[in-house]
């Protein structure tokens, strides 16, 4: 806070913004690249190892796991504690100071159903902020700390349902908000409910990767041997930002140059060969969540893999993608409804839906939401940073 307004520290050169991404240079040994320049250093195809999605890693049972990184095996949870300490660094910087106390955003769930496993994925985020410096870490629902940014618009009081689609899960806050409300410290009485959902924007990278860039790797063909079709174990796996890294292994080139003498349309299986060959199931990942991004505003997109061979390309339809990701955006309905019905309220006693985080701008997704509460009028703003400026408010409160 300075001067009373929640200002956000600069990550990457003047932008405020960066991605999860982390990458370990095997050829200048010990570095370690972030965000952009991580992207970059892997699309350059510098030899090295990249991470990405770090945040879809806490909830789920990877974070026990290790990966191996020139040649040590390296815990997952040490991964994530490398880039949060990244942040920490950058936020002083900028500060001028150290900074000891942290209000830490994190959504309604991080996993679904099962309330001692969210619980423990907390846990872990709390040990690693304290082994990054952070003596004091508080934690708020990320939809609450939007609702904060976002109170600081409004004229009048007004119920609003908060959605904050996020990289990895997605959560909903219905919030008493307005002017007479800005600066309390306690909130917990506006808060009328929240709900979340182990669904985000990976979720929908890896349905559009599956439905329009492995079928041209050999998924949904046939093994010439009794028609069976090829196995898709491994096709999930390089179509999940967490677990790419994972098909990299011999046992799976060894594997897959088999399948090739067997495959009925052998070309495709050799392109999955060189794919897990040469490591790049990530970029074909960028170029699948390219496309998902460039579907928010357009009916056709091209995803150009000449990287895998020479003058392919993989395409998308707005109808394909939004019919790949059907069965995940009903879910984000029902945690809507959920939500509105949780708070004893009808869906017309809602006034505004508020949309934040990045998959917000889904054109499929923001109809689920509307369908919630189809009088709401949708209201939006900076999809990207409204739970970081929020949160910053909040730890001004509690200062």
């Amino acid at each position: 806070m300075r001067d009373g307004t929640a200002t956000l520290a600069p990550l990457e050169a003047d932008s405020t913004l960066v991605p999860s991404a982390v990458f370990f240079d095997y050829e200048t040994k010990g570095r370690v690249q972030f965000g952009n320049e991580a992207i970059a250093a892997y699309v350059g195809q510098t030899e090295g190892r990249l991470m990405r999605a770090l945040k879809s890693i806490l909830g789920s049972p990877l974070i026990d796991e290790e990966t191996v990184l020139g040649g040590r095996k390296v815990p997952l949870r040490q991964v994530v504690e490398i880039f949060v300490q990244h942040l920490k660094d950058k936020a002083e910087a900028f500060a001028g100071r150290e900074i000891a106390a942290v209000v830490h955003g994190r959504p309604v769930r991080f996993v679904d159903d099962d309330d001692s496993a969210d619980a423990r994925a907390q846990a872990v985020l709390e040990g690693i902020a304290k082994r990054v410096g952070f003596r004091d870490v508080a934690f708020v629902y990320e939809p609450i700390a939007a609702a904060h940014h976002y109170e600081q618009t409004v004229q009048s009081e007004e119920l609003v349902l908060i959605a904050d689609i996020g990289g990895g899960t997605s959560d909903f806050s219905i919030v008493r908000v307005g002017p007479q409300h800005r600066g309390r410290a306690d909130r917990s009485q506006d808060v009328l409910a929240t709900s979340g959902v182990r669904v985000g924007g990976t979720d929908f990278d890896t349905a559009l990767d599956l439905a329009a860039v492995m079928p041209l790797l050999g998924l949904g063909t046939q093994l010439v041997e009794k028609d069976l079709p090829m196995p898709n174990a491994l096709y999930h796996e390089l179509a999940t930002w967490a677990t790419i890294n994972f098909a990299y292994t011999y046992r799976n080139e060894r594997e897959i140059a088999e399948l090739v003498a067997l495959a009925a349309e052998p070309a495709k299986v050799e392109r999955l060969l060189k794919v897990v060959q040469q490591r790049l199931g990530h970029r074909v990942a960028f170029a699948v969540e390219d496309a998902k991004i460039a579907l928010s505003a357009e009916d056709r997109v091209a995803m150009p893999l000449a990287f895998v061979e020479a003058g392919l390309v993989a395409t998308a339809t707005r109808p394909e993608f939004d019919h790949a990701i059907a069965a995940r955006v009903e879910r984000l309905y029902r945690s809507a409804s959920d939500c509105i019905a949780a708070a004893g309220l009808k869906p017309a006693a809602i006034e505004t839906i508020f949309l934040t985080g990045g998959s917000s701008r889904v054109p499929a997704v923001r109809a689920a939401v509307a369908r919630a509460a189809p009088s709401a009028r949708l209201s939006g703003g900076s999809d990207l940073l409204s739970v970081a400026l929020g949160l910053t408010q909040m730890a001004g409160f509690m200062a």
